[in-house]
This record gives structure tokens, C-alpha cells and sequence, in this order.
């Protein structure tokens, strides 16, 4: 970790000048001043000055060669959030520019709401906003972020957990998105070894162990292409590496195996001049070495969403391993890791047309929040355009679209306009008809078939994998909810209240309908109608607040003997449900069926949320959980565990599979370690694979989302045992 040390301005500033000798560094000099003077006398955790923080931050600004307002902003990030200064100083000192770039970065944190889900969701909606604004706020962001994690281990366990899961849900796929790899690569390494301590320290004493193999493979492999790229005139600098911890770990998990049956974990780049030198060293490289088919990719005719151009190809190695093996040149490889922050023409104060198609996403991200009302919806829609892989299609016109991996006929006509996606009923791909679920793969044509008649169905959610498809379905469905909602709503209202002599009509007239509405929190009557439609108020406790004492009395002496019970229950309040009784607890509604979503299988100490379910009561579900997002978010209520007497405390099945090697006493040792944490077994299903492998899946009984932890975390840490995860559908 960096050292307090005033001559750090001197490293930043070195750097500076080193790519921008023009640059005013007096200013940077200023702002250095302002935040020591700001923070003076402040500690971190570790204990240690805080200035080290700031300084950390512009030191990676610096690194990624941005402009000086960029590096101030770095410096003076928690100025305004954390001590006296107020922005009209900033403005004062510093101008507006870096004003306005201080101010993005402290609302990005500065809000407080109900729960971490809803607080990240937010935050991610507030950076998207400041993202589309300017650019270089998530840019500084990401550097804060980057330095946070590096001194994480300052912090309790249980933050260090959180504040690591956030990372990696959302600081790394956006630095992915960003094109900044070498940012994403040490997140990643960082997130592992807070999430996954054991999994980190044993892959570290496996890969330290085998250094000095590698390290002559290495030279070795680097020793032999040199040779045979010098024979066909081709000057190139070659560099071998091994992966880093978070790839090799990803990679264990994908193939279900061990560290030691992951053979390509070393990586080598080739730079060279030019585009066309790319393409020669490939074919030296295949002609020297046998590929493997189906890995080769040409992201330079084909670049990624985030600008990232090279040849990558996985070849047979001259020791029968496979080898992987990048081409690109120079100026791409600046691109490869600082991505946008390649692109930035600090003299001008902006981005070159290169870096257009990232800012343009940002903007895509915004023209989609406005569909989605939910942050939590948001959060989830956003991480699938995050985390995808491209896929590139062509029109029958020739014009290339580029999807999300996985992509169906329905991705691509939404891409191609809403209303073409909304009236979709079929799709030719290469002149075929095919269904709408077919996975379309890179260099395909599509032609979209459609229909007046045809609307978005709930399954076209199964079918496509684009954020902006899925935002425009919800929004579709969501909106026929409604107003399905608002029609039964009203007609429910109107029947209660024909039963007194009123209605629906004569209360409009008469203004009292909207006041009624308000009195009830709604700011609209047609609120009002959707929430009893939706079941989330019922008429019982609109009657009263409408019809008098007296008349409700003298309604109850003559009504009949079917409409008793019903109208009992205006003057009887609900009994309201035991709260040492039951599990989950539901705002503002009472005596209601709680059902938990087969999908997520909510545990206590879950984060949750739960939607009202016309004649089903309360569906639980993980605040994570994909499929609660398909709710409308008007049928959302505020749920949460009732867990503080002990009468409450119930055990809930849960499954959990474990990847092992297949060896004697295994099995036998696994049923030790869960029985040991005092969890029971109700059922257990073991198979075997080809490569002796065994996977169990292990019906156990917990109380909680702790209980569960304790269970994994412990058999994670037994020999033979590769992965353990927890079974959510």
C-alpha cells in the first residue's frame, strides 16, 4: 500500500508531463493544497492520513493519461462530501468545469436509501445520468473505486464482503464496458480475494509454485515465434503472461475442474506496426503452430461495443498444451487497456469520434431507464447489456447489427425499431423460417416477419437476452396491467358504493373522489383504482371514509344474511397476524397468504421483496431474483423477515451442489462437514462424470442466509472440493 508522502504531487506531476508537457500544472498543484488543508487531521481506517486517498486517485488519473481538470477532480473528489468545503469554494477556485465534475462524483454515494439493493440500483441509475453528462465523472469514480479495494482489508469482514459484491456487479462490468482491462483485471483479482479468500490464497500457492515452469515455457514458446516471425519479415513485440487469478477461477468453474487441469493459463500478446502485420503474424502463427478450430475471433474487422480490436486465435503449443495467442497492434493495445481514456484529446476537452460508441451507450442506457420505474429492474436489465457477449448480424440490406450473445430473431427486430419487436411473429434467418428462440450467431442475415395483430407476450421474456428488448416487453405487459388494474379497480369501487347510494360519477361531480383519493396517499384517482384493482387496498376501508356511522349502522341491521360477514368487516379492523408468529411481515396489510417464489427460495437474512398476487396473497422473492422483475412495480410491497423472537425461527429446504473430485471417503467427509455445522440432510443425489468428477446436490434444512455461509465456506475450504453453490431454482 502507497505511503503518505508529500512528494507523491511530484510523482502525479511527472506523469503529466511525461504525455502532456504543456499541461498547467499549477493547478494541479492548487488543488493538491485544497484537499490537504480539507482533510487535515482526517485518518483512514488503516490509520494512516487520508490524503493518501485523493493522491491514490489522481496518481491512476494520471496513469490513464487524462486531462488536468480529470486529475484536480481526483484530487478534490471528497472535499465536498467529507469535509467543510462546499462546491461555491470549488467554483471559486477552480471553475465550473471542475465543479460540475466534483459535484457528479458526490452524488454518486451521497444519497441514503431503505436497503444496499435499492442503494445500488440508485447509485447505478444516478452514474448512468452522470456518465451521460460527462464521461470522466465514472472515469474518477473508477479510479476511487480501485483504490478503495486496494486497502480494503482495513475494513470488518462483513463490509469487506459488500463492498466487494458491489464491485464486482457493477465496477467491473462497466471498466469491461469502458475498455479499461487492466482496471477490470485488478477489480476482479481484488473482488476474489475478499468474496473468496480461500479460493484466492490456494490459487496464489499454485501459481507461485509453478512459477519458474512458466517461466521458461514462456521463454521458451516467446524464444520459437520470435524466430519464425523474423523469417517472414514481420517485427513484433511478443509477451507472455500467466492469467489472472479471477480468469483462472472463472475458468475452474466453467469446466468444473481443478487448478491443475487447466492447461492454457498462460496468454501471450504479439504487437506489431500495422493492421496488415496482424494479419501475416497470424498466418506465421498458424502455420507454426496447429489451431484449434471454433477459436479463432477477428474483433479488428468486428470490434468490441467498447473498441477493443485484436486478432485472437488458440493454437496447439509446441509441449501438445493449448496456448493462447493475441495479435494487434500498438495503438490498439493502448485501446485494449485505457479504452475510452485512450480516445481523450485533453488539449481539445474532449473525446474523438473513436470513443463515440461508448458515450452513445451511455445514452442508450438513459433512453431505457425511462421504461423502467424500478430501480431494482433497472440494476438487473442494465447488468445483462453489461456482461454480454456481441454478436454480429446483417440486415437483408447488408447493415451490420451487433446483439447480445445469445441473441434470438426478437433481439433483433427490437433493435431494429419497438413497434417491428411488438408485432414480431416470426423471423427467415439465411433464408429459413425459424422460430423466435433460435440463437442467431455472427455473420447471420435476418428478415423480420410481422403482424397487425400480434402483441408482446410474458414468454417473449424467456426468449430474448438484450436489456433493450426485455426493457420494452415489461413496459408493454406492464402497461396492459395497468389498465386492466384501473378498469376492475373502478368497477369494484363503483359496486361498493352503489350499495349506500353513491357512486363513482356523483363523487367525480362533486370533487369529493380526488379528495378521497389523497386522503389514501394517491395523488390521482386513477391511483386509487389501480391499487384496489390490484388488490393492494380494499374497498372495507374506503366505505367509512365516504359513508357515515350511521348509515353504515343502519345498512348492517337490514342487509341480508349473505352480505353480513362483509359488512362486518368495515367496523372490525383485520386481526393483524402474530408478528412472533410469522416469518415476513407486510406493510400496511394484514391476515394475507405469504408465499415464497419457487424461483429464488428466499432464505432469512435474504434481501426481499414481495408483489401482491390477485387471489394469491404476498409472493416473496430474493431481491436479486430476475424473475421478480418481470412484476409490475405497482404491485410492489414492502416486505421484510420477522426474525427477533425465537418462536420464529423455522427451517427451510434448500439445495446446494457441490463439485468434487471423485475419490473414497468423499462423500462421507461432505455429510461430516454439513451435519458438523448443525445443519440436517433430508436428501442427497450424487453422480459421477467422465473426467472423475462427482457432483452431490444436497437437500439441507437452514434457518438462514448465515447458517448457509457457514456450510459452504467450510466445505469449500476441504481438500477434493472445487466449487459449492447454492441451488436457487
Amino acid at each position: 500500500m502507497a505511503k503518505y508522502d508529500p512528494a507523491s504531487l511530484k510523482t502525479i506531476c511527472g506523469t503529466i508531463t511525461s504525455y502532456y508537457p504543456d499541461a498547467k500544472i499549477e493547478l494541479v498543484k492548487k488543488a493538491y493544497s485544497f484537499a490537504e488543508k480539507a482533510h487535515r487531521g482526517q485518518l483512514r481506517s488503516s490509520g494512516e492520513p487520508y490524503m493518501i486517498h485523493p493522491v491514490d486517485v489522481a496518481q491512476t488519473l494520471a496513469d490513464l493519461k487524462l486531462d488536468i481538470a480529470s486529475i484536480v477532480t481526483g484530487l478534490l473528489h471528497d472535499t465536498v462530501e467529507d469535509t467543510h468545503a462546499t462546491l461555491e469554494e470549488i467554483e471559486k477556485e477552480f471553475g465550473h468545469e471542475i465543479t460540475e465534475l466534483v459535484d457528479g462524483v458526490t452524488k454518486l454515494s451521497k444519497m441514503a436509501f431503505k436497503t444496499s439493493e435499492e442503494k445500488q440500483a440508485e447509485n447505478f441509475r444516478k452514474m448512468i445520468v452522470a456518465m451521460a453528462k460527462d464521461i470522466r465523472v465514472i472515469l474518477v469514480k473508477l479510479a476511487d473505486r480501485l483504490n478503495n479495494m486496494r486497502t480494503l482489508e482495513h475494513l470488518p469482514p462483513h463490509k469487506q464482503q459488500a463492498i466487494a459484491q458491489e464491485t464486482l456487479d457493477i465496477y467491473t462490468p462497466i471498466s469491461n464496458r469502458l475498455g479499461m482491462s487492466w482496471i477490470k483485471t485488478e477489480l476482479e483479482d481484488l473482488c476474489l480475494r475478499f468474496l473468496h479468500p480461500d479460493v484466492y490464497y490456494k490459487l496464489a500457492q499454485k501459481i507461485a509454485r509453478t512459477k519458474k515452469e512458466r517461466e521458461k515455457h514462456i521463454e521458451q514458446i516467446t524464444e520459437l515465434t520470435q524466430e519464425k516471425l523474423k523469417e517472414y519479415d514481420v517485427q513484433a513485440t511478443i509477451a507472455g503472461r500467466a492469467k489472472h487469478f479471477y480468469s483462472i477461477y472463472k475458468k475452474m468453474e466453467r469446466r468444473k475442474t481443478e487448478f491443475e487441469q487447466v492447461f492454457d493459463i498462460v496468454a501471450f500478446r504479439i504487437l506489431v506496426d500495422n493492421i496488415t502485420e496482424c494479419y501475416k503474424a497470424l498466418g506465421v502463427i498458424h502455420a507454426t503452430y496447429k489451431p484449434i478450430p471454433g477459436r479463432f475471433k477477428d474483433y479488428i474487422a468486428m470490434p468490441k461495443t467498447n473498441g477493443y480490436q485484436s486478432l485472437h486465435t488458440t493454437v496447439v503449443g509446441p509441449y501438445g498444451d493449448r496456448v493462447e495467442i493475441q495479435i494487434r497492434t500498438h495503438e490498439m493495445n493502448q485501446t485494449a487497456e485505457r479504452g475510452i481514456a485512450a480516445h481523450w484529446k485533453y488539449k481539445e476537452g474532449k473525446f474523438d469520434a473513436r470513443s463515440k460508441e461508448n458515450v452513445d451507450w451511455v445514452n442508450r442506457l438513459l433512453e431505457w431507464q425511462k421504461d423502467l420505474d424500478d430501480p431494482n429492474e433497472f440494476l438487473e436489465t442494465v447488468k445483462i447489456d453489461l456482461f454480454a457477449e456481441d454478436v454480429f448480424v446483417f440486415t437483408p440490406k447488408g447493415e451490420v447489427k451487433q446483439l447480445s450473445f445469445g441473441a434470438t430473431p426478437l433481439d433483433f427486430a427490437y433493435a431494429i425499431h419497438t413497434d417491428v419487436g411488438h408485432k414480431c411473429v416470426g423471423a427467415k434467418v439465411n433464408g429459413k423460417i425459424v422460430p423466435l428462440k433460435h440463437r442467431l450467431k455472427s455473420g447471420d442475415t435476418i428478415e423480420i416477419i410481422t403482424s397487425s395483430s400480434q402483441t408482446p407476450s410474458k414468454d417473449w421474456l424467456k426468449i430474448v437476452k438484450s436489456s433493450r428488448a426485455k426493457a420494452k416487453i415489461r413496459a408493454y405487459i406492464k402497461q396492459q396491467e395497468r389498465e386492466r388494474a384501473l378498469a376492475l379497480g373502478e368497477e369494484i369501487l363503483d359496486k361498493a358504493l352503489k350499495l349506500y347510494g353513491h357512486s363513482i360519477n356523483k363523487l367525480e361531480k362533486s370533487g369529493e373522489l380526488l379528495k378521497l383519493a389523497q386522503n389514501l396517499k394517491y395523488k390521482t384517482s386513477e391511483e386509487l383504482f389501480v391499487s384496489i384493482g390490484y388488490g393492494k387496498i380494499v374497498t372495507e376501508k374506503i366505505i367509512p371514509l365516504i359513508v357515515t356511522k350511521e348509515a353504515l349502522e343502519q345498512k348492517l341491521k337490514s342487509a341480508k344474511a349473505e352480505d353480513e360477514s362483509f359488512l362486518k368487516k368495515i367496523f372490525t379492523s383485520a386481526k393483524k397476524r402474530s408478528e412472533t408468529r410469522n416469518a415476513i411481515t407486510v406493510a400496511d396489510l394484514d391476515d394475507i397468504l405469504i408465499r415464497f417464489g419457487h424461483c429464488c427460495n428466499p432464505l432469512p437474512g435474504d434481501s426481499i421483496i414481495g408483489f401482491i398476487t390477485r387471489g394469491r396473497g404476498v409472493t416473496v422473492h430474493t431481491a436479486s431474483c430476475a424473475k421478480a422483475h418481470d412484476n409490475d412495480p405497482e404491485r410492489k410491497v414492502d416486505v421484510q423477515w420477522n426474525l427477533g423472537d425465537k418462536h420464529n425461527i423455522f427451517k427451510r429446504h434448500i439445495k446446494i451442489r457441490v463439485l468434487s473430485v471423485d475419490e473414497p471417503g468423499l462423500l462421507a467427509l461432505m455429510s461430516q462437514t454439513i451435519t458438523g455445522c448443525g445443519v440436517n440432510i433430508s436428501s442427497a443425489n450424487i453422480r459421477t462424470t467422465k473426467d472423475k468428477k462427482a457432483i452431490s446436490l444436497f437437500d439441507v434444512e437452514v434457518t438462514d442466509i448465515s447458517q448457509l455461509n457457514k456450510v459452504t465456506s467450510t466445505l469449500e475450504g476441504k481438500k477434493g472440493i472445487i466449487t459449492v453453490e447454492r441451488v436457487k431454482s
